[in-house]
């Protein structure tokens, strides 16, 4: 992903700064571990020392509540399988030992720092049990970003590569399925109503129809996620004078404010920022 880096401790504080003087609204931190720190569990997902907590707390420590510091709240970084939680005897991901983990993920990151942890994992029941998990441990004012409606989608191949992840097959199992419109509604409701505080729809791009069905109904903030397949396509074709990269990257972000977004997620955050200021 061209203007696209894994950052360092130093370098997300500075990029955080960078956000803020921007205008930019939030920063959600993705983990990369080293490739030895990665386990069947992803317990350096939830580790208060390991590198996305490090980060939280770093970035926190930095911006203060002058940025919107949210969390992804998922294992597939962290597991030498790749996939988004743990695997039963038959290679599937077990649901509920998998949420448990996220309660657990989910305490830390909150205690590192983030306003809002993501559940970005689509397993059942996650926001019910993440919200319940941090109002025991006392942090009631957290927010949840939840990713409701999250489809299996090629889309998301320059963002493996760009984490380093370990995938082994593929995970249809619990993302959803391209062709079912309908599905993405309901788990978008399924998810207001276990207490999240914005959906997210993920990818924006391909799913105009999805975030337009959920922004029409819902009673709280939408957000749609410009994932890096969708940012490589413009960039590597803005690269080769195809197209005109910030026109592009304007009317493509603007079709998902206008399908119903209130919140947009993109690698293109800082360039957009000074474009439309």
């Amino acid at each position: 992903m061209p203007g696209v880096v894994q950052h360092t401790l130093d370098s997300i504080r500075a990029e955080a700064t960078r956000a803020v003087e921007a205008g930019i609204g939030g920063l959600v931190l993705f983990g990369v571990p080293e490739p030895d720190d990665k386990d069947a569990a992803g317990s350096a997902g939830y580790a208060d020392d390991g590198i996305l907590n490090r980060a939280l707390a770093a970035v926190r420590a930095e911006v203060g509540d002058d940025l919107v510091i949210v969390a992804d709240t998922c294992l597939d970084e962290f597991t030498d399988h790749g996939h988004c939680g743990v695997l039963a005897d038959d290679g599937s991901v077990a649901n509920d030992p998998t949420v448990e983990l996220y309660v657990r993920q989910a305490v830390t990151q909150a205690e590192a720092g983030a306003h809002f942890v993501s559940p970005s994992g689509m397993m059942d029941g996650q926001v019910a049990a993440i919200r319940s998990g941090l109002d025991l441990a006392g942090h009631n004012d957290t927010g949840i970003l939840a990713y409701s409606a999250k489809y299996a989608s090629a889309f998301f191949g320059p963002f493996r590569e760009a984490v380093g992840s370990s995938l082994v097959g593929d995970r249809r199992a619990y993302q959803q399925d391209p062709a079912n419109r309908r599905e993405g509604r309901l788990e978008a409701s399924l998810d207001e109503l276990e207490g999240a505080d914005i959906l997210m729809v993920k990818p924006a791009g391909p799913y105009l129809d999805v975030l337009a069905d959920v922004a029409a109904w819902s009673r709280i903030p939408v957000a749609a996620y410009q994932v890096s397949g969708e940012y490589a396509m413009i960039a590597a074709a803005a690269e080769r004078g195809w197209i005109d990269r910030q026109a592009a990257l304007l009317e493509s972000t603007t079709a998902i404010v206008r399908a119903g977004a209130d919140i947009v997620l993109t690698y293109a955050a800082l360039e957009l920022a000074g474009w439309l200021r």
